[in-house]
């Protein structure tokens, strides 16, 4: 019996990557316009490499890489950046498809519902918000709630106390084989990976479930909680 589902927020239940393409790209070009000289793409693969390596919620991702390419800081080529990667990022977030159809299925069939993210306190509830699903969870909980990140047992760990489920009426649905998943599955919580959000190109989740699309969760749920 599935009681409960747990979510991961980027590339699970929004398409986080493509925006944050779509920002960075506008950065550049803001930076360009205000009279940086640089190669557009050259400059972007940098920004991305960069936050490969120092994690996509670096927010002094502009000043480093000014400081890398020019020595310092031109404090109207960072404004730029900033001013265009917000408005971007505001106008490109989005649910991908059949988000809200599976949630308020969930909820109108009584299965409780939390968040479970490594990002930053404010961006996750700036997202959640932003994209109309503050109603829908029983509880999130970030990193910084609890001192650790995925696959650390701790974040999990609180939303099962928040849901009151057990790990086995759970499931995890999130994008990161290696830390939604495997994290979960210490805890013996079940797991459905979002491989439509996947952008590692993961040969072998080790999931319980594989969702090429958010909504064939209900299915899977509604199999789960058919009488014997």
């Amino acid at each position: 019996m599935i009681k409960a589902v747990i979510f991961d927020v980027d590339n699970t239940l929004t398409d986080f990557m493509r925006t944050k393409r779509v920002a960075v790209e506008s950065a550049v070009e803001g930076m360009i316009d205000a009279g940086l000289v640089v190669d557009k793409r050259g400059m972007v693969d940098k920004i991305f490499e960069t936050y490969f390596k120092e994690g996509v919620e670096d927010q002094k991702i502009f000043d480093k890489i000014l400081k890398q390419e020019t020595g310092g800081v031109d404090y109207k080529i960072l404004a730029a950046a900033i001013v265009g990667y917000r408005r971007a990022k505001a106008g490109s977030m989005a649910l991908y498809p059949h988000v809200s159809l599976t949630l308020t299925t969930l909820i109108k069939s009584g299965v409780k519902m939390a968040i479970v993210s490594d990002a930053p306190k404010l961006e996750v509830w700036l997202r959640i918000v932003g994209l109309g699903m503050h109603n829908f969870f029983d509880c999130v909980v970030t990193a910084e709630d609890v001192g650790a990140r995925k696959p650390a047992a701790a974040p999990f760990m609180k939303a099962l106390e928040f849901l009151g489920t057990k790990p086995e009426e759970t499931v995890m649905v999130g994008d990161w084989a290696e830390r939604d998943i495997a994290g979960a599955k210490k805890l013996g919580i079940r797991t459905a990976w979002a491989k439509y959000g996947d952008t590692f190109d993961t040969k072998d989740s080790g999931a319980e479930f594989e969702l090429s699309d958010i909504i064939e969760l209900l299915d899977i749920i509604k199999k789960e909680n058919a009488p014997a």
